[in-house]
């Protein structure tokens, strides 16, 4: 993986707590660099017809549970494309009593096949004041 300064990082494949903090330390700095590239906070989902933004809880979220998987790191990778093109497949109430759902409505769940990582899911809650979307979570599905 390509990070500033022309340095290259190996994404660690392992399961251990310590490959678990580098993934998450990697998506983490991922979303830094890409909010730089994207001021707006938000790309186009063909599906939908409408934006998809990124907030703090996009990167909160996604950063803990997509550092669980290699594959899953991967796909966080490929941001701009599962933003654009994931297609709703389901919609579900949001908890009431997670914290970082509690300001959603409902989740949509959406997929996205990646090339060489598989079926990744999208999560996109819909905010209950501004009906926004905004992306949630995203991992690769296991089968």
């Amino acid at each position: 993986m390509e990070i500033q300064d022309g340095k290259t990082i190996e994404i660690p494949t392992g399961e251990s707590k310590e490959d678990f903090r580098i993934r998450k330390q990697i998506i983490w700095q991922f979303y830094q660099d890409w909010k730089k590239k994207n001021p707006s906070l938000k790309k186009y989902n063909l599906a939908l017809n409408d934006y998809i933004n990124i907030r703090f809880v996009s990167i909160d979220e996604t950063s803990h549970q997509a550092a669980k998987s290699y594959l899953s790191t991967l796909a966080v990778l490929q941001l701009d494309s599962i933003l654009t093109l994931a297609k709703k497949y389901r919609v579900v109430k949001a908890k009431p009593n997670d914290k970082n759902q509690k300001q959603f409505n409902k989740l949509l769940w959406m997929k996205h096949n990646l090339p060489g990582v598989g079926e990744v899911k999208l999560m996109v809650g819909i905010v209950r004041r501004t009906k926004d979307k905004v992306q949630y979570c995203i991992t690769v599905i296991q089968t």
